[in-house]
């Protein structure tokens, strides 16, 4: 007798974007270990065969290479995929640390770009395409960051985040109907490549790590998780939600 498991993604195909790294990465593994089929993308090559030479049954997942601030790379993505998609998790991202009064119109204009306009418009397109299953789930990954909180030099990137959970709330109202189930996902500071830019040190983080309750930053497999969750039959009854994740930082 199979064990019963209300979080499997067998059967499921399971769309995820900025899957080279990070938070991307670490939901691409963590769903193929749940029985979904991944079609990842991002603009790395390299290391999206990284990822995938880390995921469970390799040779049923596919990646599309793409950049989404290019508009021909995101038509390309939606005509790359062939069967409708149970689920889509809208992961790319990246932020232009620089205090509000330096920022100019391109660093909107890039952070927005990526960060808002891309999954935006690729849900979009997706839809209008067909390419989304009845019912299926769409996640983003969005930010505690812009939504219960912001930080110093954090403006345009809070401001992507806010406005990613704006369109949650839209978009699972005017999906509903169709069974398609729309949430997002807000972790706090996730482990990831911190320490790598050289902005920040060792004892910072260590001494950051002191705000947060439990005492430690998030690691991307515990929002994975979350996303699963998500994605799965077991929250069926779940959307317009924006999930918080975030050690209990936003408590205090």
């Amino acid at each position: 007798m199979k064990m019963y498991n209300p979080f499997s993604l067998d059967g499921k195909t399971i769309l995820v974007t900025g899957a080279s790294s990070g938070i991307g990465r670490a939901i691409a593994i963590e769903c193929s270990k749940m029985g979904a089929t991944i079609i990842m993308t991002a603009r790395n090559e390299e290391r999206l065969n990284e990822t995938l030479s880390l995921m469970f049954n390799q040779t049923t997942h596919k990646f599309i290479l793409a950049d989404l601030s290019n508009e021909k790379d995101i038509v390309n993505i939606v005509e790359s995929i062939a069967n409708k998609l149970d689920g889509i998790v809208q992961c790319a991202g990246f932020t232009i640390p620089k205090p509000f009064q330096f920022l100019s119109k391109e660093n909107i204009h890039d952070v927005m770009g990526v960060n808002f306009e891309a999954p935006v418009l690729l849900t979009q397109l997706l839809l209008k395409k067909k390419k989304i299953a009845n019912p299926s789930s769409v996640v983003f990954i969005s930010s505690i960051s812009g939504v219960l909180c912001s930080y110093i030099a954090g403006s345009i990137y809070s401001a992507s985040k806010g406005a990613i959970n704006g369109i949650v709330k839209s978009l699972a109202i005017e999906l509903a109907a169709k069974g398609i189930r729309v949430n997002s996902v807000n972790p706090g500071m996730i482990n990831t490549n911190i320490l790598e830019s050289g902005i920040i040190t060792e004892e910072q983080l260590q001494e950051d790590m002191k705000k947060y309750p439990l005492k430690r930053y998030g690691n991307p497999e515990e929002v994975a998780h979350a996303v699963i969750y998500l994605l799965s039959d077991a929250s069926g009854w779940v959307t317009g939600s924006n999930l918080v994740i975030d050690g209990g930082y936003t408590l205090l």
